[in-house]
């Protein structure tokens, strides 16, 4: 199959991927569509930016569409789980654009808005209910929300929430919704615990897998540079420079690290802006608002607060401390090179990050190309006793923003750079 037209969708379906430009399903989504249309539960897995809410999204649109009447107040036809507000928001924001001439009404529940505004929402009831699971179990113990009529339940990105503790939340939602039901579980991963979700909850599923886990695209160029941990910062400012109008989004490992980086930039007069736990949901909108104009040219992150993230125009994702766990580089530098476009993605590696990539790499099966620096020896940056591992390194603890300060002149000119090569423009498409 290569176009959707081909893939048995309602006309007002075929109208709406006309007119947002869709003719071609990406793999993802032609193998997963007709597997969910037929009623299969489905298990995904699929690495990030290769189209997940529309393999799950057009089905269940195309399934609501066939159901008579409207729903009853209070209840909910469909519900879609994700780990967090932003992801909430975007599946909810390609959905609308699905449904815009339909009878289909898409809603959305996060924390950090008023509860009451969504109560009263809620007492209309909708068709397809979009939610983060803590504000959701929050309305069901308050009695707004009934989830007996649910048919359809999407886990997306549900490595993410199982990361935050969600298994816990789904152990309290799953018993309320109603039955028989078809389950759809999207993953950029498959760790064991990922295996007993599936076992618990999806019945005899289809499972799709279109990439390896721990591919990254195909579009996407990677190096590493090796430095001390107090050089990270020159560095940054450094690269940041070379293409000072490229959108770039750098991850810290910490809220604050995140928050003193992003304040070291502004003092520099970089436009830089940053999200991750300790902001408000406003904020956190704002700031991906501005990144997605283009008035924010560098948007700071965590790894939960960026999940979800999805602007095509992202051309450089600079991992500033590299991930605990190595998926979530995977997940980070697929921020960029999205709907056909290249990127670029630079990690920087402390000694005591040594074996943070040696396990990236091993997960990914490459090895990165070095852009600057050496590999540190083998045990180098491990505490005393706690014996070599790898191309050594122990695990850093804590950190975030790292090194010296970052703000004003110091921040920018300390350190002087070295075995430097020269920031790549990726060349973008005309999508």
């Amino acid at each position: 199959m290569f176009d959707f037209d081909m893939l048995g969708l309602s006309p007002e379906l075929n109208d709406a991927l006309e007119r947002i430009g869709f003719s071609e399903p990406t793999p993802i989504q032609n193998q997963a569509i007709p597997l969910a249309m037929d009623g299969h539960d489905v298990l995904g897995l699929a690495q990030t930016g290769t189209g997940k809410t529309l393999a799950f999204g057009l089905p269940l649109i195309n399934q609501l569409l066939s159901m008579p009447g409207r729903p009853a107040p209070k209840t909910a036809k469909a519900l879609i789980l994700a780990p967090t507000r932003e992801l909430v928001n975007q599946i909810a924001e390609s959905l609308k654009t699905l449904t815009e001439k339909t009878k289909i009404r898409v809603s959305t529940v996060v924390g950090g808005q008023s509860i009451n505004r969504q109560i009263n929402m809620l007492s209309r009831g909708t068709d397809v209910l979009v939610a983060t699971p803590g504000r959701l179990i929050d309305l069901m113990d308050r009695g707004a929300v009934d989830l007996g009529q649910v048919r359809h339940l999407v886990l997306d990105e549900a490595d993410q929430m199982l990361d935050l503790g969600f298994i816990h939340a789904l152990r309290k939602i799953a018993p309320k919704l109603g039955t028989p039901r078809q389950t759809m579980l999207f993953s950029a991963t498959m760790p064991k615990q990922m295996e007993e979700l599936s076992r618990a909850y999806l019945k005899d599923p289809r499972r799709v897998q279109v990439s390896p886990p721990g591919k990254a695209a195909d579009k996407i160029t990677q190096s590493v540079h090796f430095l001390d941990k107090g050089d990270k910062p020159a560095k940054l400012r450094e690269i940041l420079r070379q293409d000072m109008d490229a959108l770039t989004l750098v991850f810290s490992r910490t809220k604050h690290g995140a928050e003193r980086l992003m304040k070291g930039l502004v003092a520099d007069g970089f436009d830089a802006a940053s999200i991750h736990g300790n902001k408000s949901q406003g904020q956190r909108d704002r700031a991906i608002k501005a990144f997605r104009d283009g008035t924010v040219k560098v948007l700071v992150a965590t790894d939960v607060a960026a999940r979800g993230i999805d602007i095509p125009g992202v051309a450089y994702v600079i991992n500033f401390d590299l991930p605990e766990v190595p998926d979530n580089y995977v997940h980070r530098i697929g921020r960029t090179a999205r709907a056909g476009r290249e990127g670029e993605a630079i990690a920087f590696c402390a000694p005591d990050e040594a074996d943070q990539l040696r396990q990236i790499q091993k997960l990914m099966k490459i090895d990165i190309p070095v852009a600057s620096g050496e590999a540190p020896p083998p045990g180098a940056g491990q505490p005393a006793g706690s014996g070599g591992r790898g191309r050594g390194g122990g695990r850093r603890r804590g950190g975030g923003g790292g090194g010296k300060p970052q703000g004003g002149a110091q921040g920018a000119n300390h350190g002087k750079p070295g075995g430097q090569a020269r920031r790549r423009r990726p060349r973008r498409s005309a999508a």
